[in-house]
């Protein structure tokens, strides 16, 4: 599986990289900004998922998200991820075609995990 992460904190991306790692099995590319992940689609194509940070430098993560979704396959995920926890801010990606928002909580890895597995409903059982 390849994944594009884009995350302007270096850190967090280096955590996030480092978590999801699958003995190779994920290969998993980190973008600082939205603009470098926009050229490497470009020149090399969508990968089988995108981990968007929502608040990046220039351009934000949903305006990314939109330039690439015309390009997905129905098997491409697209992720965004923020800290803000805002209803308000998640119905408006969900009317933006954003099937998948990941909060920057304690559960980060386990809910990126199950989304890039397809075991996101699995998330939402109690």
């Amino acid at each position: 599986m390849t994944i594009f992460l884009v995350e302007d904190d270096s850190v967090y991306a280096d955590f996030i990289r480092k978590s999801l790692a699958r003995d190779g099995a994920r290969i998993i590319t980190w973008f600082p900004n939205a603009e470098d992940c926009l050229a490497a689609a470009n020149t090399h194509g969508i990968p089988d998922a995108l981990i968007l940070d929502y608040k990046l430098p220039g351009m934000l993560g949903i305006e990314l998200y939109e330039k690439l979704q015309p390009r997905f396959t129905p098997e491409t995920k697209g992720i965004i991820m923020s800290s803000i926890d805002d209803g308000n801010l998640v119905l408006s990606f969900i009317q933006r075609g954003v099937r998948d928002y990941v909060i920057k909580d304690d559960n980060v890895i386990e809910t990126l995990n199950a989304i890039l597995e397809g075991n996101e409903d699995d998330l939402y059982l109690f």
